[in-house]
């Protein structure tokens, strides 16, 4: 028989050792540890949550016990006005911050992607936002936006312009907010977009440039389409961030005027440690949770059309 004809099954295989492992369970081994700290951070929490959204867990009733009652936290929540009005206010903020963020941040990643001869200022420039802790962000744009005191009425004033009443207007402290937001998130887009047009070959640009194409041209033909993994990326992390808006709006305006600039997780955060009702609160942020995952199927889904096609 000719070495051209020998088959995978006439080609000898080392005999195994006694005490060897294949592949397989070598490779079950090494990700045991990660698979043990995901039960453990996310499974787990989750059953949890899962489990005391379904009982009646409220501390400052402590001798009703926490009996089942199934699926009444999960009614109650859609039979309560405030619910809506938080889920609505976290809407309001995904569909605001969400796309300026994107913008703003796409244009901060042309600009520090320019051939600088010293980049480490406009990078460092785009640290700094993202660096910053959520709350000290939101009690700096408290500040600026405070109604005596703040940078933003004292230009207006200096204008010769009557200084609105930032954080007392429901509408205004809104906007307000989403500039606070914007601000602290786009940093972050900046920087997943940079990554992405680090990527992009200086060639294709070249060949642009001979055949005549403008810069938007170049932008809209090239560098948007050759963006569009970062771009979904981005947008998954954005969106989840912002459906979970908390820290910016408690420190701004807590929740206020009323219940005006309320989010979601506000809500949560006021119905278990404020009100104790924990199996409610349970509820709520489990509702939160199957919100979150949607969205990021959403995009996914989206992310695995485009590749197919």
């Amino acid at each position: 028989m000719s070495s051209d004809t020998l088959t995978r099954k006439d080609v000898p295989t080392a005999p195994r050792v006694r005490g060897d492992i294949s592949e397989r369970t070598l490779a079950l081994l090494l990700l045991a540890p990660a698979i043990l700290l995901l039960l453990l951070v996310v499974v787990y929490p989750v059953v949890q949550l899962l489990i005391s959204s379904v009982h009646f867990i409220h501390l400052a009733q402590p001798w009703m016990g926490t009996p089942f009652v199934g699926l009444d936290n999960y009614v109650r929540a859609f039979e309560d006005p405030r619910f809506w009005n938080a889920t609505t206010n976290t809407l309001m903020y995904i569909v605001v911050t969400v796309p300026g963020a994107l913008v703003v941040g796409m244009g901060l990643a042309l600009l520090a992607n320019q051939p600088f001869r010293v980049k480490w200022p406009t990078r460092l420039g785009l640290l700094l936002p993202w660096a910053l802790p959520l709350v000290f962000a939101g009690l700096i744009f408290r500040w600026f936006f405070d109604s005596r005191q703040g940078v933003v009425n004292d230009v207006i004033r200096r204008l010769g312009f009557e200084a609105p009443q930032w954080l007392s207007s429901p509408d205004l402290a809104f906007v307000a907010i989403c500039i606070a937001i914007v601000w602290k998130t786009s940093s972050f887009m900046a920087l997943v977009l940079l990554a992405g047009m680090q990527t992009i070959p200086r060639s294709l640009y070249e060949a642009a440039e001979v055949d005549g194409a403008t810069t938007w041209q170049q932008f809209w033909r090239i560098t948007v389409p050759m963006l569009r993994p970062a771009i979904v990326v981005a947008l998954i992390f954005r969106t989840i961030t912002a459906i979970q808006t908390f820290d910016i709006p408690y420190a701004m305006t807590g929740g206020g005027p009323g219940d005006a600039t309320e989010t979601l997780a506000m809500y949560i955060h006021k119905t278990t440690l404020d009100f104790l009702d924990f199996g409610y609160g349970s509820a709520l942020a489990a509702i939160m949770f199957l919100i979150s995952m949607a969205v990021t199927a959403v995009y996914l889904r989206h992310t695995r059309r485009e590749s197919e096609s």
